[in-house]
């Protein structure tokens, strides 16, 4: 191939040259004319710009390096030589042209290195036939797999040591991985047995790890599987309760007590326990049970139970706390229980007391009588949330326990809001009434006018009180008017955001008890 003076195929310039041969090595150089004032000349700069395509497959450039004025390499053929050197190295082939030009070998290699510094390139000059070039976001995968969460609670599972508990207890190596993939599967994805299938075979790559065959998974042997499981929850327990003990070397200082229940989606005809009750999901259309737990201050399992869904919280309390008695063996000193005000019946804390059981819990009722000492100050903390909390002890005439006034800065907000939201509602609702009394067809008769109010009190409790309201009747047993005003009974400055702990433990300050009780918070 001759070049003539910047010449090839009667292209006109140098630039042509190298645009012809960018379609066959990848790079091209580009010209840039600058004018220089002080000698009044126009010079050329030369780069080594490389051609591509974007993500929507439209032709673009970049520059890769600066190759200055290239005083070395004047002629067009050490240029067109120096450019198919490049892209030589870049690309480990063989060289097109057999030009042996000792400059342009050491140019070519000096700017390839400068390249490399500057990393921009993607592909080093030693790439063997082994190996080809990937485009990332170009890649398919037809079979893709989660392995993050399962892989955190495999690890976990194997310092928990429960294969080891299930393999002296006589279950076989596919029993344990079965019921190691399920209990996994139900941490990551709690859903049904047969939604639990589907996840495993679709999403998840916990089969892998497990080393269970992932086409044996059906929701019949979850089923199965969890009820042999169940039978050694008494052992695994007791089990897992003094291996995080050891593990984490804890001493069960505070329990937690809590119930929490759910729902069935079936009829449960069979069932003993699952009874109609009040859900906490809002489902009191199906049949529930009731689930009690105890957890250390740390979170850890203690013991659970699981009660007849028509069970109230405070009849639990006994049973639960004489079970684990039996389980735990205690024989010094027993640990503090904190519950909230639903299971802090006055006979649940005399039983706690009969036990010899120190108690932490939100008083049931507002305590109007009682006194704090003049001299102290409240303490003020603040919450997660960089929120101020107010703090004193405070006693009550004739009563011998422990409480703490508290007073919530975000909690009186809230309430306050809900009072606000309660009366607004509670109003449009009188006015709906007196609406209804004057529109023909509408309810007017005096006793119904009444049994509206009466419905309406009902459902707005604890705004309706602070109200009062009068109805007026034609002397015919027929309402004309309803007149409601609001009285200043409700003082939001003093009452919101105030609640008080009940306990029976003696001298700790404010911030202790209080570093306590906010346990449950957290583990709730």
């Amino acid at each position: 191939m001759n070049f003539e003076k910047g010449r090839l195929c009667g292209l006109p310039d140098f630039c042509a040259i190298y645009t012809i041969i960018t379609d066959i090595c990848g790079m091209y150089i580009k010209t840039i004319r600058k004018y220089n004032k002080e000698e009044k000349t126009i010079n050329n700069y030369y780069r080594l710009c490389e051609s591509y395509r974007d993500e929507n497959g439209f032709p673009k450039q970049r520059m890769v390096i600066g190759l200055g004025r290239l005083f070395e390499i004047p002629d067009v053929d050490q240029k067109v030589a120096f450019l198919e050197r490049i892209n030589a190295l870049i690309n480990n082939a063989s060289t097109l042209f057999t030009i042996q030009d000792s400059v342009v070998e050491k140019l070519a290699q000096h700017y390839y290195k400068e390249i490399k510094i500057k990393n921009k390139i993607d592909r080093p000059a030693d790439i063997t036939n082994d190996y080809d070039l990937v485009k990332l976001k170009t890649l398919q995968h037809k079979d893709i797999r989660e392995i993050g969460s399962e892989g955190l609670c495999f690890q976990a599972f194997r310092q928990l040591k429960i294969s080891d508990y299930l393999k002296k207890n006589g279950w076989s190596d596919e029993q344990i991985n079965l019921a190691t993939t399920h209990i996994i599967s139900r941490a990551v994805y709690p859903a049904s047995e047969y939604k639990t299938v589907s996840w495993i075979k679709e999403n998840s790559a916990i089969c892998e790890l497990t080393n269970y065959d992932v086409e044996k998974i059906t929701k019949d042997k979850l089923y199965g599987i969890t009820k042999k499981l169940y039978h050694e929850k008494i052992g695994l327990e007791n089990d897992l309760s003094k291996c995080t003990n050891e593990l984490f070397k804890l001493e069960d200082k505070i329990i937690l007590y809590d119930l929490t229940n759910t729902y069935f989606e079936g009829r449960m005809k069979d069932s003993k326990l699952a009874q109609f009750g009040r859900s906490k999901e809002k489902r009191s259309d199906a049949k529930l049970i009731v689930l009690a737990v105890i957890v250390n201050i740390e979170g850890f399992l203690k013991y659970s139970d699981i009660f007849e869904g028509n069970t109230t919280d405070s009849a639990t309390l006994k049973t639960v706390i004489e079970k684990l008695n039996e389980k735990a063996g205690y024989t010094s000193q027993k640990p503090i229980v904190i519950m909230d005000a639903g299971i802090a019946t006055e006979a649940n804390i005399q039983y706690l007391k009969a036990e010899n059981y120190d108690y932490l819990c939100v008083t049931r009722s507002s305590i109007k009588d009682f006194k704090a000492d003049t001299t102290r100050r409240p303490v003020q903390i603040f919450d997660n949330k960089k929120q101020p909390i107010e703090l004193l002890h405070v006693s009550v005439e004739n009563d011998t326990y422990n409480y703490l006034w508290v007073k919530s800065e975000a909690k009186a907000k809230k309430e306050n809001g809900m009072y606000e939201l309660f009366s607004k509602r509670f109003e449009e609702g009188l006015r709906g009434i007196q609406t209804s009394i004057t529109n023909k067809g509408g309810t007017k008769k005096i006793a119904k006018v009444w049994e509206r109010i009466g419905r309406l009190k009902e459902k707005y409790a604890t705004v309706n009180r602070y109200y009062n309201i009068t109805v007026r009747d034609n002397g015919s047993g027929i309402a004309t008017e309803i007149k409601f005003e609001k009285t200043d009974q409700y003082n939001t400055d003093d009452k919101a955001g105030v609640y008080f702990l009940r306990t029976s433990l003696k001298d700790r300050d404010e911030k202790t008890l209080w570093t306590i009780y906010n346990a449950i918070w957290e583990f709730e």
